[in-house]
């Protein structure tokens, strides 16, 4: 939260650094020049300024930069969309090279039996990428540096963070071009992700939040290791039984040991190896379940959940006081900008400062801030409807209202036809009735193509007879073109790509008919018997399912038509839209553990028949990664790596993978799984969740002011 000074003090004084810093000698501030030839730069300075305050109002940014001339030029350059956008893309670059480097990922499969050799990109292509990549970095952090001034920049832990990042990363890139791209470990590609994290304020936040909420989860922690152990040890005194069969199975496949013991528990925490665990024992004497159900009982539902309340217990408010931030920074920046506006009315017109904002200095300042038409139209009208006069401190503010609101797009107006048919013809087709019809025709569409998916269920692609399906798909197509016809005719062009539900429905059905008259130009008109053979790129079946898959996307346009489905779908994009912070943290965590599994287990997975320890798929025991061909889970790749852990972190038959590495790369590769299911199913999951909790508690117009 923001100093409860920045109420009391004046926003550009020099109590702020407002004089000393934001305007240095020798340049004209804003309330500086009174009158002589300096009179047009002071009221040339004094928009500017105004413009900025008004744009960090708008993105809730931080007020405490440079506020002279060339500070706010650069000032503006650096936030403008093309700036920004070429820092999004350098990110993105940046940590796409994963997928580009050694181990590369370009190859079709991942799976070690069928994966040929990749495409290895040549020594000082990915690392020129990373150099390019590298100055944008050090441009962001130098002129962020000079636009918050040396004083603030010793403050920021961030920005200290960003300079030691990249002098990191210069390091071992100069390392790695002077061992000529042979180096064992390549320490930068665990700093990339920083790179994100240091870009968004969001998630500079969520961190915050997290390492608040660190120490009462290190509390369930232990609960939960002391929890495990106990009942480890408990386990290995129950199931050690020498002339009971079910117990000495038992102790052999899942107490064998301590490490083995204490792993199987730890599985059975998430209820992934469960029954399995069980049943040895359990179909010897029932009165064993006891033993597992309490267990779980204790650790699944009650620690683990516990778990999610104290998450949800310390996000609580979380969004709200982030708001309450965010609307703060906007309330001093409108405040400082309606200050600088109402310095500009000279002492010769007889009015002192504090009366306010002539209208016509606010409008030329919005004609030049970065923002849509549609709301600087709003604003103006807003401002048109006031009875004449300067504006004061409340009705400045009040302006700013209808950033927070969505603006309602007007369609443009209908075409007018002079011929009664032809209005009664619009009238007609432009009816949502109309729309009605069209979505029960792509329901009928879609419930013929799941009829033959049915009926042909059991037959070969190469042996079906698609003459009906072929024709069907040719009529359905034939009305989507009508109604997209019948549509604009009664919308107008204009009218009809006003809505986005047309757009949608237009592109498909554009699609869909080129795709049908190049199935017929290419094979034919369906008859009986439509067989014909590969023709072109695409076979007469490949065509078919690629119109299909078509359909059933074209379907969704019914979301829009129904209240509920629409509600539920905006709920979700909201959620979307405010959730990318988390997004972002995810993204983060997976980048790490991918790149720390492939230094650890690269290549560790072998095909059966090059190493002795896989052992082929008939002589594999019942439910093991052998058995289950889980090749492709592996770690040659960052792909792979990634898939790999997507699939740890669902945790169905996590056990798999956990008994596979071991095997292969030796126990201690369980400590590395353990710990990304806890960063991953434990913490973040139930960080997500605590958040979707607190989203839908949050009022929805609270929502829409969030910014990344």
């Amino acid at each position: 939260m923001a100093d409860t000074r920045e109420e009391s003090e004046p926003l550009l004084s020099r109590a702020r650094g407002g004089s000393s810093r934001d305007c240095p000698r020798g340049v004209p501030s804003c309330s500086s020049v009174q009158e002589g030839p300096g009179v047009v730069a002071r009221r040339d300075l004094c928009l500017d300024q105004a413009v900025v305050l008004i744009e960090d109002a708008i993105q809730y940014r931080s007020i405490n930069h440079r506020m002279d001339a060339r500070s706010l030029w650069l000032y503006r350059r650096y936030y403008s969309s093309s700036s920004q956008w070429i820092l999004s893309f350098t990110i993105f670059l940046i940590l796409a090279l994963a997928f580009v480097e050694t181990p590369s990922s370009l190859t079709r499969t991942s799976d070690v039996r069928y994966r040929p050799a990749p495409w290895e990109a040549p020594c000082g292509l990915t690392e020129g990428i990373e150099a390019v990549c590298l100055l944008v970095f050090a441009a962001d952090v130098s002129v962020k540096s000079y636009l918050i001034g040396w004083a603030q920049f010793r403050r920021n832990p961030w920005l200290l963070a960003y300079l030691l990042v990249l002098v990191v990363y210069l390091l071992d890139w100069i390392v790695s071009l002077s061992l000529v791209c042979q180096e064992p470990l390549r320490v930068r590609r665990l700093l990339r992700p920083f790179f994100l994290m240091q870009n968004s304020s969001m998630m500079k936040k969520t961190l915050k939040c997290i390492r608040r909420s660190l120490p009462e989860m290190a509390s369930v922690g232990l609960l939960l290791a002391v929890h495990l152990c106990l009942f480890t040890v408990f386990g290995m005194l129950l199931f050690t039984g020498e002339k009971d069969a079910g117990q000495d199975r038992e102790r052999l496949t899942y107490f064998f040991n301590l490490p083995e013991a204490l792993t199987t528990l730890l599985v059975l925490l998430t209820t992934a190896n469960n029954p399995d665990v069980m049943i040895p024992v359990y179909s010897r004497n029932r009165a064993y379940a006891v033993f597992f159900i309490a267990y779980t009982l204790i650790g699944s539902l009650f620690l683990m959940n516990l778990m999610t309340a104290i998450i949800y217990n310390q996000f609580r408010g979380y969004l709200m006081m982030s708001l309450q931030t965010s609307l703060l920074r906007r309330r001093l920046g409108t405040r400082a900008a309606y200050k600088v506006l109402s310095s500009m009315i000279a002492e010769g017109e007889g009015r002192p400062e504090r009366l306010g904002v002539k209208p016509e200095d606010f409008l030329q300042v919005l004609q030049k801030v970065q923002l849509d038409s549609d709301h600087k139209q709003a604003i103006t009208e807003k401002l048109h409807s006031r009875s004449g006069g300067l504006l004061s401190t409340d009705e400045f503010q009040k302006l700013f209202d209808e950033f927070d609101k969505r603006v309602i797009k007007e369609h443009p107006p209908r075409p007018e036809y002079r011929s009664p048919f032809l209005r009664s013809t619009q009238f007609l087709f432009g009816h949502h009735y109309f729309d009605y019809l069209g979505n029960l025709m792509a329901l009928g569409n879609l419930v013929t193509i799941c009829v033959f998916l049915v009926l042909d269920a059991h037959v070969l692609p190469k042996d079906r007879d698609d003459f009906v399906l072929g024709i069907l798909n040719c009529i359905f197509i034939l009305y989507y073109l009508l109604e997209m016809l019948l549509k604009v005719f009664s919308l107008g062009p204009q009218g009809y790509l006003s809505y986005s539900s047309n757009v949608f429905d237009g592109l498909l059905t554009t699609v869909l008919l080129v795709l049908e008259i190049s199935t017929l130009a290419v094979y034919g008109f369906p008859h009986r018997g439509w067989k014909p053979a590969m023709l072109g790129l695409l076979s007469l079946w490949d065509m078919t399912r690629l119109v299909n898959v078509l359909i059933v996307f074209r379907f969704l346009r019914i979301i829009p038509s129904m209240k509920l489905m629409s509600l539920v779908a905006s709920t979700i994009l909201d959620l979307i839209k405010n959730m990318r912070a988390f997004g972002g943290i995810l993204v983060v965590i997976y980048y790490v553990f991918a790149i720390v599994g492939i230094s650890l287990f690269r290549g560790v997975v072998v095909a059966p028949r090059n190493s002795s320890l896989a052992s082929d798929n008939g002589s594999a025991p019942c439910g093991s990664f052998e058995q289950l061909e889980y090749w492709p889970n592996n770690f040659d790749d960052f792909a792979a790596a990634l898939v790999t852990l997507w699939d740890v972190m669902i945790v169905n038959n996590w056990q798999v993978f956990l008994d596979a590495f071991r095997r292969y790369a030796g126990p201690w590769s369980e400590v590395y799984f353990v710990l990304w299911w806890l960063v991953s199913s434990v913490i973040w999951v139930n960080l997500f969740l605590a958040l979707i909790l607190e989203v839908v508690d949050t009022p929805a117009q609270a929502l829409l002011s969030w910014s990344f």
